[in-house]
């Protein structure tokens, strides 16, 4: 797995935690009743978290360093929910609010935001701003 590919997990896998803490499960035994579950979107987080964690420790960036050490701090709330037996919304809205993981999200929009090359008025259809430009 690479940092793209731990962000995105990270990042579709909140969207997922979002509509799972709406569906107003009880707490349950993944084994029983319908999927989607819970827990395979949680261990996938947990796993790129422990990753980027791994892959920005030693950066001589600092906000990189920062990143690797939010994604260890969500990435122990995580393994906290996964110790858990059972999961069920209610829960996952309470991690979905935690501030470790809400930090962690926060940090990697703006980590590949600022790493995505800028869009061409072509290619967006959006007309930038020139504050150079004169009329």
């Amino acid at each position: 797995m690479d940092v793209e590919q731990s962000i995105e997990t990270i990042e579709s896998g909140y969207e997922f935690l979002l509509a799972y803490a709406a569906q107003g499960r009880p707490p349950s035994l993944e084994k029983d009743g319908p999927g989607p579950h819970a827990r395979p979107t949680i261990e996938s987080m947990a796993s790129a978290m422990k990753h980027l964690a791994g892959a920005f420790a030693d950066s001589k960036d600092d906000f990189e360093r920062l990143i690797a050490e939010d994604c260890t701090k969500a990435g122990a709330a995580l393994a906290f929910m996964l110790a858990q037996e059972k999961i069920g919304s209610e829960v996952v809205d309470n991690l979905n609010a935690s501030i470790h993981l809400r930090a962690v999200l926060t940090n990697l929009f703006l980590y590949s935001e600022a790493l995505r090359p800028l869009a061409t008025e072509e290619e967006s259809g959006v007309m930038a701003y020139d504050a150079m430009k004169k009329s």
